[in-house]
């Protein structure tokens, strides 16, 4: 009796682990798309570059400063 438990169980999580799916293909779970090359190099350059340029934006307000 416990070992027909103990299978039934064990073919419960074997279902549950093997049925979600979570992709496979690459980039389907990116928030953004990946298929317009020049979007997406766009969107790279206004991501790093805000961040890069950030330090010299406020360096250059705070010495205009009167």
């Amino acid at each position: 009796m416990i070992g027909k438990s103990n299978l039934l169980v064990r073919n419960v999580f074997r279902n549950v682990r093997f049925s979600h799916d979570h992709g496979g293909v690459p980039g389907a779970n990116l928030p953004f798309s990946i298929n317009n090359r020049y979007k997406l190099t766009a969107l790279f350059i206004l991501y790093f570059g805000s961040g890069f340029s950030a330090p010299f934006l406020i360096l250059r307000h705070q010495l205009l400063k009167k």
